[in-house]
């Protein structure tokens, strides 16, 4: 278990890490929303093929719920697996604050650590990117997290050698699409990192980026349990 706690803490930190990272260092003028999709996309892909042989590499709590729905995971398991991923990311978020505060363009209640927001853009730069409504971000959200967690317990189902890659590539995709919308969460530990840090705002809107991605992780796992989702011939 202590192998799995490590994994999930090493995976979630990096995840932090090189996707936030993409979004503060780079941002939109370097790497533009694409490069800063494919920064969280191969984050994933690395975490999934370096530590997936050790803990699966879920490095998300939506993921972590969606497996324990599924009925493939235990409770105790699930929680150490939590509290494995937040501290990751929180780590993660710390190291990301300590290298962009190296440049002295860098102001933390301005540029802030690519934390998820809903709403009008405040001026903290707090709020959706593109100023998308608490509604429209939740069912982003929800949707998004469905999805994503509908990917990773079918790519892992069967133990497929390229499950890593879809589920890198799924959450690529999402954040394709979704950047402008609440700058993608889908994963409450990768929004927790950078709000426990930038506080203010940021933690006043982090339950949205809890709830809903793991209500879609939820709904996800059930329709697994359910068969729903599942070939006739899987186990």
């Amino acid at each position: 278990m202590i192998k799995k706690l490590a994994a999930e803490f090493i995976g979630t930190m990096t995840l932090v890490l090189f996707g936030c990272g993409a979004a503060v260092l780079a941002g939109f003028g370097v790497v533009g929303q694409e490069g800063i999709a494919w920064a969280f996309g191969l984050a994933v892909v690395a975490m999934a093929y370096g530590l997936g042989g050790v803990s699966g590499a879920h490095i998300n709590p939506a993921v972590s719920l969606g497996v324990w729905a599924a009925g493939r995971m235990r409770t105790v398991e699930m929680t150490g697996y939590w509290i494995a991923q937040c501290l990751g990311a929180v780590v993660g978020a710390g190291i990301l604050l300590m290298i962009a505060s190296g440049s002295p363009d860098f102001v933390l209640s301005e540029n802030g650590l690519g934390q998820n927001g809903y709403g009008v853009r405040l001026p903290s730069g707090q709020g959706s990117p593109a100023d998308y409504s608490l509604i429209a971000c939740a069912i982003f959200e929800i949707v998004a997290g469905f999805i994503f967690v509908t990917v990773v317990l079918g790519a892992t189902q069967k133990g497929s050698e390229f499950g890593g890659l879809a589920i890198g590539l799924t959450l690529a995709a999402i954040h394709i699409v979704g950047i402008q919308v609440t700058g993608v969460s889908v994963n409450p530990a990768r929004s927790l990192g950078p709000a426990v840090w930038v506080l203010g705002d940021a933690l006043s809107q982090l339950w949205l980026f809890i709830a809903a991605p793991m209500a879609g992780a939820l709904l996800a796992g059930w329709a697994f349990r359910a068969k729903l989702l599942t070939s006739d011939d899987a186990p």
